[in-house]
């Protein structure tokens, strides 16, 4: 479902009208504009960096009703000042449905479900037909319904089934309490469907009380992470990586408290991404596969520092190390030449040149892959 057009005019006039208001007061984008056709000739940029600025000063929203530089209607400020209530931030756009797009939060804080009409094209074009779908948008009260502003960023990220079902099960708990929110602000509404029999409905609170404790919760976490790292692998990279990304996405998982309870799960999947690609050189162009680490900083909508900074964080805390044994993609691990080093007697040695006894010992607790005497003699 869209707006019809009278409705998308007055929409873009009255945006266009407090953007430019915002654009005055603070100087964000070089080139003045006063109205809708003037705002859509703006580098999409430009449009963000002014839209962002609004919503971090909401209070310019009073100051625009109060000195009404546009010349409005009583209406179309009631309108504008409706904005306060505007919702930016990350949505999985879930599913089309005939009189909304189900727009579902992406935070730690229970699951909400939006339902989202378009503008002058239907979700389905702007989205694309592909769902779910990771986006950025700002949602906003529009005379008694939910619309996005214009502005949407998306990020290139395939989803597995595992995140699939979790999405689908956040859906289907939302959509029963509070319902399909239709509105935002004091004029809030909810479509709600058929709610469970009591005796299911406590039983559901009891797993998801259960459910919230830290290690769960960090478990939980921990999968939405490995599918946007799987999602990665399988289109850069391949399984081996996708494997040992899962691997250290677990390991901090177990951590107490575990980190992954904080910060966002698109910085965590690229610092992952990152760290493991550190240890095996994925930057070094002679490797297959090969990638430059700041090209996945960008795959995840992730700054290049923010990516730097979280993985030199998860290799302090796991003490990861170049040419790290316990995290060398397998089919390098018998070239890597730390995986063959052993402590024998206080001193370091390479256990492919040790004595069979000492090949056989450090083999029986885990500390080489095989017993190099064993596999030259296969080879003869």
């Amino acid at each position: 479902m869209n707006l019809s057009l009278d409705e998308g005019k007055l929409f873009y006039d009255l945006y266009a009208a407090i953007l430019s208001f915002v654009n005055r007061k603070l100087d964000v984008a070089p080139e003045p504009f006063s109205n809708a056709a003037e705002y859509m000739s703006v580098s999409p940029e430009e449009r963000l960096a002014i839209r962002d600025a609004l919503f971090d000063k909401r209070e310019l929203i009073d100051e625009f009703v109060a000195e009404n530089p546009a010349q409005l209607s009583a209406e179309q400020l009631r309108i504008v000042s409706t904005w306060k209530d505007a919702l930016p931030g990350k949505f999985y756009v879930f599913r089309y449905l005939n009189k909304h797009a189900v727009f579902l939060t992406s935070d730690n804080s229970p699951t909400k479900a939006y339902g989202v009409v378009g503008l002058a094209d239907p979700m389905e074009f702007v989205v694309g037909p592909s769902l779910p779908r990771l986006v950025t948008t700002v949602l906003l009260p529009f005379q008694g319904k939910i619309i996005y502003d214009g502005l949407v960023s998306g990020y290139n990220i395939t989803f597995g089934g595992g995140i699939k079902r979790m999405l689908n099960e956040k859906y289907k708990q939302a959509k029963e309490s509070p319902g399909i929110i239709t509105s935002l602000g004091t004029q809030s509404g909810t479509l709600k469907t058929n709610g469970l029999k009591k005796k299911r409905s406590a039983k559901r609170k009891k797993t998801s009380a259960a459910a919230a404790s830290p290690a769960n919760e960090a478990k939980s976490v921990a999968a939405e992470i490995t599918e946007l790292t799987d999602g990665f692998c399988e289109k850069f990279l391949n399984e081996e990586y996708a494997k040992l990304c899962r691997e250290l996405a677990s390991a901090l998982a177990r951590k107490r408290p575990s980190p992954l309870l904080r910060g966002k799960r698109e910085t965590w999947a690229c610092g992952i991404v990152r760290t493991i690609g550190w240890v095996n050189y994925l930057d070094d162009p002679a490797q297959k596969p090969h990638m430059k680490l700041p090209v996945i900083d960008r795959a995840f909508g992730v700054a290049e520092s923010t990516g730097q900074g979280k993985s030199k964080s998860i290799r302090t805390m796991l003490r990861i190390g170049s040419f790290d044994p316990r995290w060398t993609l397998p089919s390098k691990k018998e070239s890597n030449p730390r995986t063959w080093i052993v402590q024998v007697n206080g001193f370091a040695i390479d256990a492919r040149y040790a004595p069979r006894d000492i090949q056989e010992a450090a083999f029986k607790k885990g500390l080489i892959p095989y017993i190099p005497t064993n596999q030259a003699t296969e080879e003869m």
